[in-house]
């Protein structure tokens, strides 16, 4: 269908694109349905360009609140192994997670996927990737699956991100709806070897993947230092990791030379500071990687080192810390980071603007409620005010995801309550 939005107070179009005239989703159908958009503001929907969906199940957990990430990383890795990690596991965490991130505002999640089952054969794998993509179709969202790595095998971790890519998305990397997009991504370089990110680099040329990682949040620096007498980025540059098909998450303690080779790659970058502020990583100096030319999106983590999937609040995080470690950043720009910059390291400007030629995903704000009165910008309103908003619609390829602030295609709390019974369930049989 063509989906029309009237009589919104600003659309937010895109970068330097803001307007108060209706946004048609035309499809070439002559079928035409009108969404009243009045006392809203309509922008593109958000993309989370780094989230761990599995930690969708393992928040709030003791020990790893406020704690050196050396000991944070066992201590996560200790519940996903208690729980057991297989497909039926992925696809409730994952439902939780792109539940929560649809209704709030949230229509593409990359989904950095690091912890497997041990040596378990590479079929389970491709079923724990396939319930993933499952639940985010299910619910009208989209996905960009990562297979990521954390100290597996480097053989194995290839022969899974292989088989994957092969399964799910064996045409260039992304389906034909553009609902499910395959990358390939080592949790960094305190956890893989060279080796591990030879493998899926060549599972990435084969299959015309892009790339991700992470870097320089604190414990990456200090093993890299350890391990090998180097930076984490000089690793990265040495292994070919820094390129234009590469985005790399976090990047809070980098150097100037470090900030202008990543530019000069080509390489983009991922701000987490709903993850990285908590947890006293750091604060990742944006300003500056802006300022070098290094295209940056956002995104959230997962809810073990951030409780939440919402990338709204997100952006307003980033622009009140902004100020910590350099100018503030202006609320616009944090928007664009959540859109288009996010959007761009995927390899998907589609997803980024309600232009010509843009997939069909946008947001409808409420600002007619007491929490917006007495805003003189309602763009910028969205980040200052009502901390936590939601959308009140949410659109994916030009179809309605979220209601009113509900889910089209299913009962959030049955969600919730299906993890909650299979969590439960598990821990009695342990």
């Amino acid at each position: 269908m063509t989906l029309v939005v009237t009589g919104a107070v600003a659309v937010l179009a895109g970068p330097g694109v803001e307007h108060a005239d209706d946004v048609a989703l035309d499809d070439g159908s002559e079928t035409v349905t009108t969404l009243d958009a009045s006392g809203c503001v309509v922008t593109p929907g958000l993309v989370n360009a780094h989230h761990h969906l599995l930690q969708s199940a393992f928040r709030t957990l003791p020990g790893t609140r406020g704690v050196p990430m050396a000991e944070w990383l066992p201590a996560m890795a200790a519940a996903y192994n208690a729980a057991g990690i297989d497909a039926e596991l992925a696809h409730a965490a994952a439902s939780v997670g792109i539940a929560e991130s649809l209704l709030s505002g949230v229509t593409t999640v990359a989904d950095h996927h690091l912890n497997w089952p041990m040596g378990a054969p590479i079929d389970a794998t491709v079923a724990i990737a396939r319930a993933t993509a499952d639940a985010s179709r299910a619910l009208g969202g989209r996905l960009v699956f990562v297979r990521g790595s954390a100290r597996d095998d480097p053989d194995w971790a290839g022969a899974s991100a292989d088989a994957i890519a092969s399964a799910l998305v064996p045409h260039g990397g992304v389906t034909p709806d553009g609902l499910l997009q395959v990358a390939v991504g080592p949790a960094g370089v305190h956890s893989d070897g060279e080796a591990t990110f030879a493998a899926l680099a060549e599972v990435a040329r084969t299959h015309g993947l892009r790339r991700r990682t992470q870097a320089n949040e604190q414990v990456d620096v200090a093993i890299a230092l350890e391990r090998y007498g180097r930076r984490p980025i000089d690793l990265l540059d040495e292994w070919g990791w820094l390129a234009p098909d590469v985005t790399i998450a976090h990047l809070v303690d980098v150097t100037p030379d470090e900030t202008r080779r990543i530019a000069e790659s080509g390489a983009t970058g991922t701000h987490a500071p709903g993850c990285d502020v908590p947890m006293g990583w750091g604060i990742a100096r944006v300003h500056e990687l802006l300022a070098a030319g290094i295209q940056l999106g956002l995104g959230t983590s997962g809810g073990g080192s951030n409780d939440a999937g919402h990338l709204l609040a997100d952006a307003r995080l980033a622009m009140q810390v902004s100020g910590l470690v350099g100018p503030q950043l202006p609320a616009r720009t944090a928007l664009d980071m959540a859109t288009r910059g996010s959007a761009i390291g995927l390899g998907r400007p589609e997803l980024s603007h309600l232009g010509t030629g843009s997939a069909g995903d946008l947001c409808v704000w409420d600002v007619s409620g007491v929490a917006d009165a007495g805003v003189a910008d309602p763009v910028a309103g969205l980040l200052w005010a009502a901390p936590g908003r939601r959308p009140r619609d949410v659109v994916v390829a030009g179809r309605p995801v979220v209601r009113h602030g509900a889910l089209v295609h299913a009962d959030e709390r049955t969600i919730a309550g299906d993890l909650s019974r299979l969590l439960a369930r598990r821990a009695a049989a342990g």
